[in-house]
């Protein structure tokens, strides 16, 4: 019997050196997906967000007259569906008996954590790579940014700008003026600011250029560079690999809304078959990529 388990469990001697190898790659790059959502954990196969419609302005009160009351009701439903991601390879006996799996084992690891890591970064880039797709909606049957986003209470309000515009000087001030002036679902002002830029790789220059000069850009003029003297943009600035679009542009809020769920974390694995004694291995995880508020977000497609 113990000539049938040490055969069948040779693949235990491979764990050691392929788990060695797993997630050398995995740390090539930094995580980009967690400057474009906020992380939350999960305990269930789906998470639903439920927005709130508060009250509206409090009215002048004539003497004598009644006061007048007021109700809140549940806004607009999201739901995060938990799905799992997974690959695997397989070492066969042979090649652990030809002396090859310390060859094959550790650069199959690396590819594999590599095939994780960019699945998640293109899921999570997929919400800002649609997010002026009205195929793609959220919880109020809306793109991610829109000019029509509806209020529970009535009326509408965008998180982008009214003609789509180019990353400029301009065009990054209007927007965090329009941050600023975003309203509650009863039209009541809220203070939201504009926290990070988040941009495609072919934009991070002309953002340089922008945000780091003491002066103006582009001007023959000595004015001061208002966006770097007035400190906007605390958050800095995020590039992301992943952005499909040369052209289009996001400012993240200080309102939470961009939700990533982890419901499992990256896990390694192996395991072995009896009758072919292949050596398996496996990486699995379980997550959502999402947006329950708009207000999260302010987004132009570029002009």
């Amino acid at each position: 019997m113990s000539g049938v388990i040490n055969r069948a469990s040779f693949g235990k001697s491979l764990w050691p050196i392929v788990n060695a190898w797993f997630g050398k790659d995995y740390k090539e790059r930094s995580p980009q997906y967690v400057d474009l959502f906020e992380t939350y954990q999960s305990r269930k196969a789906f998470e639903e967000d439920m927005t709130v419609s508060g009250m509206g302005m409090a009215a002048e009160l004539n003497e004598g007259d009644g006061i007048s009351y007021d109700s809140m009701s549940q806004g607009f439903l999201t739901r995060y569906e938990m799905l799992t991601y997974a690959l695997g390879f397989i070492v066969t006996r042979n090649a652990f008996e030809d002396d090859q799996a310390d060859i094959v084992a550790p650069e199959r690891a690396r590819s594999l954590a590599k095939s994780m890591r960019v699945c998640k970064e293109t899921k999570a880039a997929a919400v800002y790579n649609n997010a002026f797709d009205s195929n793609f909606v959220g919880g109020d049957a809306v793109e991610l940014c829109s000019a029509a986003h509806p209020n529970k209470a009535g009326g509408v309000y965008a998180n982008e700008p009214s003609t789509a515009a180019d990353l400029s000087e301009s065009s990054l001030e209007q927007a965090l003026i329009d941050i600023s002036k975003f309203k509650d679902d009863r039209s009541l002002q809220v203070d939201i600011t504009g926290q990070k830029l988040i941009l495609p790789v072919e934009l991070q220059y002309e953002a340089h250029r922008i945000l780091t000069s003491p002066f103006r850009v582009g001007t023959s003029d000595n004015d001061v560079n208002a966006l770097k003297s007035m400190g906007a943009l605390s958050g800095g600035v995020a590039v992301n690999h992943y952005l499909t679009d040369a052209d289009a542009w996001f400012i993240k809020t200080d309102t939470p809304g961009m939700k990533y769920w982890e419901r499992r974390a990256l896990e390694f694995g192996m395991d072995n078959d009896f009758d072919t004694e292949n050596a398996k291995f496996k990486a699995t995880e379980r997550y959502a990529f999402g947006w329950s508020d708009p207000r999260a977000i302010y987004g132009s497609p570029g002009a």
